[in-house]
């Protein structure tokens, strides 16, 4: 059998973040090899070399990434001893010793206030009257297993945060209580780190959230102090270095009403926030996590368009058929518009696929962002044609 052309990365998870990294990865000729929740899902309908398993079954992560030369993720939801197990054999890209900051709310939190860095008043709750103690109203996660607004609650009362409780009881979680953060607005700060230690940095993005989900990114954060923009990267770059993460990391941050950064959340893979990098910078965040989990120089971060609007597409209550009849309109209204599906049918707050608006104006990107955006979940009647 001949060698192959260039090392196999494996992919954990077959969501659309996996799906993203198809079209760098065939452009730089990199084989990878998924492997997927289910028949059908996203990624495997873009990636041929793929297997259906579970990635709890440590037997199943090890058949499905012998021969390849690293292994990186969709989601940060893999168990850490797997990984730790998985170190014998190839290069698991972020590693176990970085990826559980990510894993674990708690221990992010920890280590965070190790390093100086700002975050939200927060404690480990075990039971209502710990939640007292720490203060109501807040906000109560859980330390594992949230994501998109899974697995957060906003409480007031002592009741609400019983029934939160007996929620998390039911499916043996531990709690995180957070102060409820009067911030002006939600930023995110992405930085790609390779085991070399090199770096690329993209502007820092201004996020909208709706129900938990985001829902718009504006590159770079509109009206942002410079200063507190390079605050917020140097931050993401010493969080990187620190906890030794390969690959793509995203630092989700608070903006305060009184001019701080504290960082919310962090995501160890691309990230929806850096969607935008598609179409408005040189080198997306798929292209950039791959070049680092394979140690490759990585490319230049710059934006191309002094603005770019990502807006996601979400399932709507009404059913619009197939996205695809949504192309005639929302290519001929704006020919510089870029769509990317994600081969989802619609369900109801349900990411589908996201569009890109990039341009000079930034009024002219938003309206031709959330137009589409809207057009596509079937937001908008004909007479908005």
């Amino acid at each position: 059998m001949a060698a192959p052309l260039a090392p196999t990365v494996a992919v954990i998870g077959g969501g659309q973040l996996a799906r993203m990294m198809a079209e760098p990865a065939a452009a730089l000729g990199i084989p990878l090899r998924l492997l997927a929740e289910a028949e059908g899902v996203s990624a495997a309908q873009v990636v041929p070399d793929h297997e259906v398993g579970d990635y709890t079954d440590l037997d199943t992560l090890r058949r499905v990434t012998e021969g390849c030369a690293v292994v990186t993720f969709d989601h940060e939801h893999v168990p850490t001893d797997h990984l730790h197990a998985l170190e014998g054999s190839l290069a698991v890209r972020p590693g176990p010793e970085a990826l559980v900051h990510a894993q674990d709310k708690a221990v992010m939190r920890r280590r965070l206030v190790e390093l100086g860095v700002p975050c939200p008043r927060h404690a480990v709750v075990a039971d209502v009257a710990d939640v007292e103690a720490f203060g109501l109203p807040c906000v109560l996660k859980t330390t594992r297993g949230g994501y998109d607004g899974k697995g957060v609650w906003f409480v007031a009362t002592a009741e609400e945060a019983a029934a939160v409780f007996v929620e998390a009881a039911e499916q043996g979680r531990t709690i995180l209580a957070e102060e409820r953060v009067d911030f002006r607005r939600e930023l995110s700060a992405l930085v790609a780190r390779s085991p070399s230690g090199q770096l690329a940095v993209w502007p820092v993005v201004a996020s909208t959230q709706r129900d938990g989900i985001c829902h718009e990114v504006v590159a770079p954060a509109p009206d942002l102090d410079p200063e507190l923009a390079v605050e917020a990267q140097q931050a993401a770059i010493r969080i990187a270095g620190e906890l030794g993460v390969t690959g793509v990391l995203a630092v989700e941050l608070f903006e305060t009403r009184d001019g701080r950064i504290l960082v919310n959340e962090l995501a160890m893979r691309p990230h929806n926030t850096g969607h935008w990098t598609q179409d408005g910078a040189v080198t997306s965040q798929f292209e950039n996590h791959l070049r680092a989990v394979l140690d490759l120089p990585l490319g230049a971060p710059d934006a191309r368009a002094p603005w770019t609007v990502m807006v996601n597409i979400l399932g709507g209550a009404h059913d619009t058929g197939r996205l695809y009849d949504g192309y005639p309109h929302a290519m001929a209204r704006d020919p510089r518009l870029r769509v990317h599906l994600y081969g989802k049918e619609l369900r109801p707050g349900r990411k589908v696929g996201h569009v890109n608006a990039y341009g000079d104006d930034l009024e002219d990107c938003l309206e031709r962002a959330r137009h589409a955006a809207a057009w596509f979940a079937g937001d908008l009647g004909e007479e908005s044609e």
